[in-house]
């Protein structure tokens, strides 16, 4: 089988060890694509979840496998932690098996931009200032994705593809927009102070690629409501990558080897 072909691939919230996590969509986008560098962008491993209750299926062991393997292979693998992740970060930067675990690093592409890998709680408000309130966002937040499975078993019944009620509502309460534009913009106004060309971050599980000032803004989307990807292809342009639903990844395949193209963002989350 052709795999798609990357020079980098960015994954970030993939919340394994969650019930909310899609392993099995993710294991099919890593099994199928090839790339000589894996980012991973923080809330790859939900701590905050398996801390209140042990779930690990065996579709979430062998991502980690997969990316172990990866690294055994030669492929150069990078950790950066984020906020569900965080128990990484009292440990500090160190490296394992092959694997790079920091906070924070700088990718630099092929047409020599530099980017700011970061996960991105650290620029979330709510998270630092307000953790309680990060908490309870969290409750209501898993309750929204217990309701969303109901909701797509019901869809799947009827022949729907797989529809991200969390990401749709997103899109449309007020308050939920406003979060992501401010976040978005702090980031960003971040990577510009460091005289960075973009950011490349997850945390806000929202897929997203677009200028903001001066700053290249990719926010590689997550694996639980949107299944997205951010990639650099062969060419050193980044694109977003949609591996949400059959019909989305049959077209990828039949077309990205002979014609990389840009995923829409909208499409995406």
């Amino acid at each position: 089988m052709n795999k798609l072909k990357f020079k980098s691939i960015f994954i970030s919230d993939a919340h394994l060890g969650s019930k909310g996590a899609q392993a099995d969509k993710l294991l099919d986008f890593l099994n199928k694509s090839t790339a000589e560098a894996i980012y991973l962008v923080g809330d790859i491993i939900d701590g905050w979840q398996l801390n209140k209750k042990w779930h690990w299926p065996d579709s979430h062991g062998k991502v980690l496998d997969k990316l172990i393997k990866l690294s055994e292979e030669g492929k150069k693998v990078i950790y950066v932690s984020g906020n569900h992740d965080d128990f990484l970060r009292k440990v500090g930067n160190f490296s394992m098996g092959g694997i790079k675990f920091c906070s924070e690093i700088t990718h630099r592409t092929l047409k020599k931009k530099k980017y700011l890998v970061i996960h991105g709680d650290q620029y979330d408000n709510i998270v630092n200032h307000a953790k309680w309130l990060a908490i309870l966002g969290d409750v209501l937040y898993n309750f929204t994705l217990k309701l969303n499975r109901y909701l797509n078993s019901i869809r799947s019944f009827f022949g729907y593809e797989y529809f991200a009620l969390s990401a749709w509502l997103k899109r449309r309460i007020k308050l939920a927009v406003n979060f992501v534009s401010d976040f978005e913009k702090r980031i960003s106004e971040a990577a510009s102070k460091r005289k960075m060309d973009g950011v490349i971050c997850g945390h806000i599980h929202h897929a997203e690629s677009r200028k903001i000032g001066k700053v290249d803004y990719l926010n590689c989307g997550d694996w639980v409501e949107s299944c997205t990807a951010l990639v650099e292809n062969i060419n050193g342009d980044m694109q977003l990558v949609n591996w949400s639903c059959s019909k989305k990844i049959k077209e990828l395949l039949e077309n990205f080897n002979t014609k990389p193209r840009l995923i829409s963002p909208k499409i995406a989350a």
